[in-house]
């Protein structure tokens, strides 16, 4: 509510500044009702004739300030606002009132239509005080979309030259130097004014109205089924649909809420680049003109029912609320800085105020101590002339101290002399001594040496003794098993000798067995080739045939001997009996 209070409000200061004043720099009351009968017509809201009266009758009290009427406006206009109103007719009224005064036609090479645009753009993009200004990086922003829009290329250099231009005016420029700035074509040369108007009326319709693409599209009637081609209008909580792009016929609304969502659709009914809109209630069919189309559109359809469920703003909402944080941020740090410039000022000047008193301090001690100097070269010359009587007196007793010294010094070289030669004694005498005890060090540690090797000696011939009688014992032991496993292997041997005699006597059996089988079964087949021969024989001559004879219904198996004494039943169980027997001896 506070957002669309401050919204209101920047509109009808443009309109309520340009009201007519009198002598006394106040505006008639007059029109005053004229401005609020207005307002609460386009605005919607209901108007009280009584306090309308109450507060501007004839007398002269009343709220004819700008204070004064700011109390009225708030409390009994726009406090009652709901939001249910033609932003554009407002603010048309709102531009009507001001642009009489103030609009120059004859220097802008823009259309009076998109010259209000640019002034609702302002109001959109200004900041929150009074007198309304736009700073310069609004003006950036903005200037970067229209060149956008346009098709064009930023020129940032060219900018950067006009900015030079904007320190003079700390503040920002106010709505009719900002108009003219964009009606100049400073910033647009190069397009026509068809292209400028179009690329206007975009940021227009994205910055105020809140249009985040518009645009033909063919929907699925709900009822017929059949597809009408209408003119769609995204906003960040609804799509739109009308009949043309004027928006005066209004169709329908999607209602984009956290349950909607879009989906991509196969081509079906002789119809491509389709896609679903999908609502609690209701789902819509739509189809774009090309592949692009549609993927933006369900791109931004997407974008709004997700900035829906998240509670963000549109994008350009969001990019102004951080534009106006960087620079309150940067106005905190610039503000921070300057109490900063302050207080090093503060400083600066106290330790200025410090050095002078300290020079002041340091002249003054410069004056005494240019006095003492002079007491100083007086006292100086007195003890000059007193240093020359002392020093002819020092010259004699230092002729005398140098003989003395003289003297001195050659009884000194004597006795140093003796010194030397004594030190020189005492060293070689030390060197003897050091020499002898290092020699009894040695003597020492070559008897310990000795002694140690003796108890080592000591030590292996009893270990070797220790060994000789293990290794006599251990021969024994080896000739007694030597001997015993001697006669195991004669017993082997003679046991070997014996199995391969006997190995080689069942091998003769075995192939004489071999051999007998083979007559055996030699003798079989040729008893049995004979048997056959026989058997053919009679059948041929006797002619026999085997009659039918009753009996068991079991039939025995017949031989090559004859009839068998089981039947097929038991056969298969011999058989089954054998294979298990078979597989066990296998396992």
């Amino acid at each position: 509510m506070m957002a669309l209070k401050q919204e209101l409000l920047k509109p009808i200061w443009h309109a309520f500044i340009s009201l007519d004043v009198d002598n006394s720099g106040q505006v008639s009351k007059s029109q005053l009702k004229v401005l609020s009968h207005n307002l609460c017509t386009l605005l919607n809201v209901p108007i009280d004739p009584v306090s309308l009266e109450e507060h501007f009758r004839d007398d002269s009290e009343g709220p004819v300030s700008n204070q004064g009427y700011m109390c009225y406006l708030n409390k009994f206009i726009l406090d009652k606002v709901q939001g249910d109103f033609n932003k554009v007719e407002f603010y048309k009224m709102c531009w009507t009132l001001c642009a009489k005064k103030n609009l120059t036609k004859n220097k802008l090479c823009i259309s009076e239509d998109d010259a209000f645009k640019i002034w609702t753009i302002f109001n959109y993009l200004s900041e929150d005080k009074y007198p309304l200004v736009i700073v310069p990086e609004e003006i950036e922003y903005l200037l970067k979309k229209l060149t956008e829009a346009m098709g064009g290329g930023w020129q940032q250099a060219v900018f950067e030259d006009y900015k030079i231009g904007l320190h003079d005016k700390q503040d920002g420029l106010s709505v009719w130097e900002f108009i003219e700035l964009i009606g100049s074509g400073q910033f647009s040369k190069g397009m026509d004014n068809t292209t400028v108007s179009m690329a206007i009326n975009e940021v227009f319709n994205e910055l105020v109205l809140d249009i985040l693409k518009q645009g033909y599209l063919w929907k699925k009637g709900h009822r017929r089924k059949n597809w009408t081609e209408r003119w769609f209008v995204l906003k960040p909580n609804v799509l739109t649909y009308y009949v043309r792009e004027d928006l005066k016929d209004k169709k329908g609304d999607i209602i984009l809420d956290a349950n909607c969502c879009v989906e991509s659709l196969t081509d079906k009914d002789g119809k491509k680049c389709l896609f679903l809109v999908k609502c609690l209630e209701k789902t819509y069919e739509i189809s774009a003109s090309d592949k692009k189309k549609k993927q933006e559109w369900i791109q931004a359809i997407q974008t709004v029912v997700n900035l829906g469920r998240l509670g963000l703003p549109p994008p350009h909402k969001e990019a102004r609320q951080k534009r106006k944080a960087l620079r309150q941020k940067l106005l905190a740090e610039q503000k921070e800085l300057e109490q900063k410039m302050k207080a090093l000022q503060t400083a600066n000047e106290t330790k200025q105020q410090e050095l002078e008193a300290v020079r002041k301090q340091l002249e003054e001690a410069a004056a005494r101590a240019a006095a003492e100097e002079k007491k100083r070269l007086q006292t100086h010359d007195e003890l000059q002339e007193r240093y020359q009587l002392e020093l002819q007196q020092e010259q004699l007793i230092r002729q005398q101290m140098e003989e003395q010294v003289a003297q001195k010094s050659s009884e000194l070289e004597q006795y140093l002399k003796r010194v030397r030669e004594l030190e020189d004694m005492y060293l070689q005498l030390q060197a003897a001594l050091d020499d002898e005890k290092q020699a009894r060090q040695d003597e020492e540690t070559a008897r310990l040496l000795q002694a140690q090797l003796l108890e080592e000696e000591a030590a292996k011939r009893a270990m070797l003794e220790k060994l000789h009688v293990e290794q006599e014992m251990a021969i024994k032991i080896t000739e007694a098993e030597k001997k015993q496993l001697e006669d195991i292997r004669e017993t082997k041997e003679k046991a070997l000798e014996e199995a391969m005699r006997q190995l080689e006597q069942l091998e003769k059996e075995r192939i004489l067995a071999l051999q007998q089988y083979q007559e055996v079964s030699k003798n079989l087949e040729i008893a049995a080739k004979k048997t056959r021969s026989w058997k053919d024989k009679v059948a041929h001559h006797e002619g026999l045939i085997r009659l039918i004879q009753p009996g068991s219904s079991n039939t025995g198996v017949i031989t090559n001997w004859g009839p068998s004494t089981f039947t097929q039943g038991e056969l298969q169980q011999r058989e089954k009996m054998w294979q298990e027997k078979k597989n066990a001896i296998a396992e």
